[in-house]
């Protein structure tokens, strides 16, 4: 095991994945000699040079259709979105032609491109720095969304997205980039798309992925002070997403609170209540309860903490659940 914070396992990631390949490239704005703005990519132009960590204009929507093109000729490219709401002027390029490559072709052509996303709030930013998008991807089929929470994850997801040969959107907590964990770099990853219990409980189940798992257990903590048990699930793929964990979890626990920092309104959430509803209607003893962002453009970095769902929000839910 090695203590290190979520930015530096990812930078450990795509030096691995750098070194294991020669087709894995890595594109995007200030990615190359600067490091990238959070400094995720620092040290690999050094190492590897300008022509597998390349710094490209600022044009997502350029950046995103050249990875394209590159991945039909047989390269792995890590594409580097500077902030959560720049991705937009790419959008068209991820959605009808990245996800739709595979279905156009018949299955004939593969396109393992991965869009790395820092994304959600928490750092004081200013306009378009500071929003959660992630339910906008999650709809479209053909693309894999997922987000890690800790350090370890961190490190073993972003490897398995590049390995990948389909396109995934990796969206990364930044306001957690900072968050120390162990890594255990010689470990054999678990599956991409496989929800963990983070913390095991027996009256009501919290889910999370991102940077509300964090949260989800600073609340589990709080309620077992009051003699209450919560099992925190870290979802970790938003697309496909692991409904049988979550089942699992819910019939044990009779309830079901979804945590998630973008708005609650068609969140990702909505699903998740959905679904469980129908797999677990027999065993739930309360409503599945939802906790998320409001249905408004993002605050100034002033009253961001208003709009992010904290600890009382959380607990809050886990109360009206616990009540019925």
């Amino acid at each position: 095991m090695t203590q290190m914070p979520i930015a530096k396992a990812l930078n450990e990631s795509l030096r691995k994945a750098l070194e294991n390949d020669p087709k894995v490239l890595i594109m995007g704005e200030d990615v190359g000699r600067l490091g990238g703005v959070f400094r995720i990519t620092d040290g690999l132009h050094k190492d590897f040079g300008e022509d597998r960590v390349i710094d490209t204009p600022l044009a997502e929507s350029g950046i995103v259709g050249t990875a394209i093109g590159l991945a039909l000729r047989g390269y792995r490219p890590v594409v580097e979105i500077q902030f959560d709401g720049f991705v937009f002027p790419a959008y068209d390029q991820i959605v009808t032609q990245l996800a739709k490559m595979h279905a156009r072709s018949l299955g004939k052509v593969k396109v393992p491109v991965v869009v790395r996303i820092p994304y959600g709030g928490g750092i004081g930013a200013v306009e378009h720095h500071s929003e959660s998008p992630e339910s906008l991807f999650a709809h479209v089929a053909g693309l894999k969304v997922v987000s890690p929470s800790n350090a370890n994850d961190a490190y073993w997801m972003l490897q398995q997205a590049i390995e990948c040969d389909d396109p995934v959107i990796f969206f990364e907590p930044k306001r957690r980039y900072w968050d120390k964990g162990e890594v255990d770099v010689s470990a054999v990853p678990g599956d991409l798309h496989k929800a963990v219990v983070a913390q095991p409980g027996t009256d009501l189940t919290l889910v999370a992925y991102g940077p509300m798992v964090k949260v989800c257990l600073e609340a589990a903590a709080a309620a077992a002070n009051e003699g209450r048990s919560l099992e925190v699930v870290d979802l970790r793929s938003m697309s496909p997403i692991d409904f049988d964990t979550v089942q699992a979890s819910v019939e044990r626990t009779g309830r079901l609170v979804v945590v998630h920092e973008a708005p609650v309104f068609y969140g990702a959430g909505a699903e998740i209540a959905a679904r469980i509803t129908e797999r677990c209607f027999y065993h739930l003893e309360a409503p599945v309860l939802r906790v998320g962002g409001f249905h408004a453009p993002y605050p100034p970095a002033r009253v961001e903490e208003e709009y992010l769902p904290g600890l009382d929000r959380v607990l809050d839910a886990v109360d009206r659940a616990l009540a019925f």
